[in-house]
């Protein structure tokens, strides 16, 4: 498994370190900058998710088929993608809407040093083009769409899919149970002390991402993923209130 190298130049997450007004979470220039950081210290399991992502991207990507990472960020999935993938006739495409986002993703993905090709798009993934796909990834990207807007994105993303290909997806999601959600989230927090955020930062961050960042449970994400056109849900990886699944489309 070729492990992608991570970003070096990156910064410090303290974005939320001083008392601020507050506002909504926004995937600006000054977040691209600290996102590395950011993302390893917030979510638990991310970097165990991340080199899964090429390992299962070995598994089902198809020869001659368009691969897909959808609110690709930093390009930390579509790296994992392009080691995954075992043909040099597949297209390897990343997209997200963040300007700020896109122009670093290319700087890494320069850097980075094998061979396949991948092409960068600053679009909106509920309207970019998608096309005889064989893998997608939504990693954390899903939870910043509208939920109203998610089947229609998910069916798109379905009908787009070869037989036998697959949508990884990574969400945080909420529990049926109070008492289930109050432990979980207690739990994310206490892994965020533990990578050194303070309790302002944790409070802080927590507002300005509630009105954008809207999870659901695990039962609605695999309700909304059969009906869109994938056959089989499963969850392959689950920390505390984060999980990852992978939704299959039949042969």
């Amino acid at each position: 498994m070729g492990k992608p190298d991570q970003p070096t130049d990156t910064l410090t997450d303290r974005l939320f370190a001083t008392e601020r007004q507050p506002e909504d979470f926004r995937f600006d220039a000054a977040v691209a900058r600290v996102f590395p950081d950011m993302i390893r210290r917030s979510v638990p399991g991310y970097t165990t998710i991340i080199p899964m992502i090429e390992v299962i991207t070995e598994q089902y990507a198809q020869a001659g088929s368009n691969c897909y990472d959808l609110g690709c960020s930093l390009g930390a999935s579509t790296l994992a993608m392009r080691h995954g993938i075992p043909f040099g006739d597949c297209t390897l495409v990343g997209i997200d809407n963040s300007a700020a986002m896109i122009e670093r993703c290319e700087h890494y993905i320069a850097l980075d040093d094998h061979s396949l090709s991948v092409s960068l798009r600053c679009e909106n993934i509920q309207n970019t083009e998608l096309s005889d796909a064989s893998v997608t990834t939504l990693n954390f990207t899903l939870q910043f769409v509208p939920p109203e807007e998610r089947s229609a994105l998910l069916s798109r993303i379905a009908k787009a899919t070869r037989p036998g290909g697959v949508l990884i997806l990574s969400e945080k999601i909420r529990f049926e149970s109070e008492d289930e959600q109050d432990t979980q989230t207690r739990l994310h927090h206490e892994f965020k002390r533990a990578n050194g955020y303070s309790d302002l930062e944790i409070s802080q961050k927590r507002s300005a991402i509630e009105q954008v960042l809207i999870p659901e449970t695990l039962s609605a994400h695999t309700q909304r993923l059969k009906e869109s056109g994938f056959d089989r849900v499963m969850v392959w990886y689950q920390c505390f209130n984060f999980v990852s699944m992978l939704a299959i489309k039949a042969d």
